[in-house]
């Protein structure tokens, strides 16, 4: 059964007469009285009595009527949502914890140059956790620094990014251009949650190594990770667009890792099969952009 004759059945039971509601639909009469009788045949219900030259509603006609005009009204009402939101430029983005902190203002900020209709809407998460939305498809991309294996997204290199390991002052590292990787299993380690790309590659060339470590600090976000190594509660690997401030001032020390991979990519990561909008084939375009937006950011 089709909401049309639902709707020509709405018009009949209104104006008490198939060729008046012929008329209004702009259909024949022998189709007015086709699509009444095929919901009466179909259900077993009888919805007009004949009184004189006028159709009357049954019982029956007169509370699927009820039923039929709420119908109607969702359906009026989803016909307006959709002419509206043809016309909304909405992104979903998601973001890993330090792509959101470095690097997704001035890029929402060039995208809003380009076209200012463009709404964007952004979950900041770990890694794991923008990929289980990716996959659920409540999120259209996401710009990501941590490993994405899933086969149903594709994966492609975008922003260049470099790691730094980070002591505080009064620290034997500080000042030191470089460290052994080998020198971290006597250092407390301040790392980010599990399920983030900053811990799952630090760990993982550890673990390679064979290196014990300790890692007595898990935090949620950058802003406490600095403030502990800060304290002096222990050293940390991070993207250093993080901690260019706290360098620059000398609250922090920056220095390389020997025998570290530092240099990586922020990620952007999209369902397979997915429709690419103009609007998100703007944002993939300044993301993986070759005109220096990485150094300028």
């Amino acid at each position: 059964m089709t909401i049309r004759n639902f709707e020509v059945f709405a018009q009949v039971a209104e104006c008490g007469k198939m060729n008046e509601a012929a008329r209004r639909l702009y259909i024949s009469q022998s189709s007015v009285s086709q699509a009444v009788a095929e919901i009466e045949r179909t259900y077993g219900i009888r919805l007009f009595e004949r009184l004189g030259r006028r159709l009357c509603l049954t019982p029956a006609g007169r509370e699927l009527l009820q039923h039929v005009r709420r119908l109607l009204m969702a359906r009026d009402a989803m016909d307006q949502w959709l002419e509206q939101a043809a016309d909304r430029k909405i992104i979903r983005i998601g973001a890993s914890l330090t792509v959101g902190t470095s690097v997704l203002v001035p890029l929402l900020d060039r995208l809003s140059a380009q076209d200012p209709e463009i709404v964007p809407e952004v979950l900041v998460a770990n890694t794991h956790i923008l990929e289980e939305k990716l996959l659920r498809d409540d999120l259209d991309l996401a710009l990501v620094e941590g490993k994405v294996s899933d086969p149903q997204l594709t994966v492609r290199h975008a922003i260049e990014d470099r790691m730094v390991l980070v002591c505080g002052r009064g620290h034997p590292f500080y000042g030191r251009n470089a460290v052994a990787l080998e020198e971290l299993s006597h250092q407390r380690l301040i790392l980010r949650e599990v399920g983030s790309g900053t811990r799952a590659q630090l760990e993982d060339q550890l673990k390679l190594r064979r290196i014990p470590f300790q890692a007595p600090w898990t935090c949620y976000n950058t802003e406490t990770v600095k403030a502990a190594v800060i304290g002096s509660y222990g050293v940390t690997l991070i993207s250093e667009r993080l901690v260019r401030e706290e360098c620059a001032d000398g609250r922090l020390w920056a220095c390389t890792v020997q025998d570290l991979v530092c240099g990586r990519f922020f990620h952007l990561v999209v369902p397979q099969n997915k429709v690419i909008t103009g609007s998100m084939r703007r944002l993939m375009d300044l993301c993986t952009a070759t005109d220096g937006l990485p150094d300028k950011i």
